[in-house]
């Protein structure tokens, strides 16, 4: 009889998190001071997100986020990320705070630590105030400007309490969704915009971060999280590794060149040199956005696979990031995007945790001795209460258990990987796809808003309680 396998086994400091976003949940997008942002405005706009849905009242987490902490606490989480609205801090991103606004993330804050668990806080998770946006959003460096202001407003009124900050979550959808393909706001189809957008959202990780270190006790942390791509070429062709090359640079070094390496990487120059000439690069901004970082923030959900420009291809881009006619690759038009083979999710994103492992295991080496954190993984199913009301997704707990094992073995192969947050901590509003695509490990009764722990909630909890990862087959408790 064979031996039973040895208990997957975490570091006991090990932070078990779960995230979510601010215009994703919070819903009062009219109180207490609050102005449009672009997913507001966006939202709003006939044809970009499935049903025309909103984030107008999303799961109500503005009124209901003393019984979510709860929950939380029930859960046994360690950790919560969530991110602040700007417009509903500094509601046309200029000027003084509304305390209104603050207060809301004060009071939140207090009931988290109150429940001993660690709030992790990002500052932009894409909702721009929609002033901002008027005034030439992302591609003007005004905005860089403004959100260090933005940065040291919140991290004069909560650096006392929160250890754990994050500058920009996903800058590279920011730019290349926002501004280059159009599927996510502002909407905007400008490959040059989108290139611009991209550096200065890095110009603003850099100033940002120097104003939450100019107002913030030194203990704490600073971090950004990127959704860094796994690119494998389809096949070992000199062509086919060029692809890869040319996408990583556009997915990757587009921006931890510069925020970790302080460069941006030769080939994107030459790579889009028919698109921008890269004159927005200034004196000194490289020397900005290299500020050092306490942490960095992974954010992973599926690999890419790409290969040199097929004659033969056609339909939609097969790189999970949405349908448009425009492109979010500036410069890339001769790469081909590929559906990886294998079990997919309600995203029609491939499961394979080798590329959790293997984007842990890259940082480790570009960056040795910066601690990482998955700031974001997870799936999306099609899940529904059964008769009595319980919510059974046994395919999220496979996907869970893959991908924490992947983490252990990075963790086991030398990685100094401090924790893990679940996106996400419930069913919300995903983006352009409304409502349609649940990622929670808490179902929502969109109906009543009622909240409903998954089975993979129970199944989490007991890896958070134990720091184990318990068999794929564990019953609910």
């Amino acid at each position: 009889m064979p031996e039973p396998a040895s208990p997957v086994t975490f570091p006991p400091a090990f932070l078990w998190g779960a995230a979510t976003s601010a215009y994703q949940i919070e819903g009062a997008v009219r109180e207490d001071g609050r102005t449009p942002s672009i997913w507001d405005t966006f939202s709003h706009t006939p044809g970009k997100t499935a049903g025309g849905e909103t984030g107008d009242i999303a799961v109500d987490h503005y009124h209901r986020f003393r019984d979510d902490v709860a929950l939380m606490a029930e859960l046994g989480l360690s950790a919560y990320r969530f991110s602040v609205s700007w417009s509903r801090v500094q509601p046309t991103g200029r000027g003084p705070a509304v305390q209104r606004g603050l207060d809301f993330y004060r009071n939140l804050v207090d009931e988290l630590l109150a429940h001993d668990i660690k709030p992790a806080i990002t500052l932009y998770h894409w909702d721009l105030p929609q002033e901002l946006e008027d005034a030439g959003g992302w591609p003007a460096r005004d905005t860089a400007l403004r959100f260090a202001d933005y940065a040291q407003i919140v991290g004069e009124a909560l650096g006392d309490r929160v250890e754990q900050w994050i500058t920009l979550n996903e800058p590279w959808c920011s730019a290349f969704l926002g501004y280059g393909s159009g599927v996510h706001a502002p909407g905007r189809t400008d490959a040059a915009a989108s290139l611009k957008a991209a550096h200065h959202l890095n110009l603003a990780h850099g100033l940002g971060a120097k104003a939450l270190r100019s107002v913030m006790p030194a203990r704490n942390s600073v971090a950004v999280s990127l959704n860094s791509s796994v690119v494998r070429p389809l096949s070992q062709s000199p062509a086919d590794l060029a692809a890869v090359r040319r996408i990583d640079n556009l997915a990757n070094g587009v921006f931890h060149g510069p925020m970790l390496h302080g460069a941006y990487p030769e080939g994107l120059f030459q790579e889009t040199s028919s698109i921008t000439d890269w004159s927005y690069v200034l004196d000194g901004d490289l020397a900005v956005i290299k500020q050092p970082l306490d942490a960095l923030g992974l954010n992973y959900y599926t690999p890419t696979l790409v290969s040199a420009a097929e004659v033969t291809a056609s339909g939609p881009r097969a790189d999970g990031h949405g349908a448009s006619a425009y492109t979010p690759w500036p410069g890339a038009d001769d790469v081909t995007f590929h559906q990886t083979p294998g079990e997919r999710t309600e995203m029609g994103w491939t499961i394979d945790p080798t590329g959790l492992h293997d984007l842990i295991t890259r940082y480790t080496r570009e960056s040795p001795g910066l601690p990482l954190y998955i700031t974001e993984n997870g799936a999306a199913y099609d899940d529904k209460p059964d008769p009595e009301g319980r919510v059974h997704d046994p395919e999220r707990i496979a996907y869970l258990h893959g991908h924490l094992s992947a983490v252990r073995r990075a963790i086991a192969d030398g990685a100094d990987v401090r924790g893990y947050y679940l996106w996400s901590l419930m069913d919300n509003f995903e983006w352009a796809y409304g409502y349609e695509k649940r990622f929670g490990a808490v179902y929502v009764d969109y109906a009543t808003l009622a909240r409903t722990p998954k089975s993979s909630a129970h199944w989490y909890s007991r890896a958070a309680r134990t720091g184990t990862l318990p068999p794929v087959t564990a019953a609910d408790e």
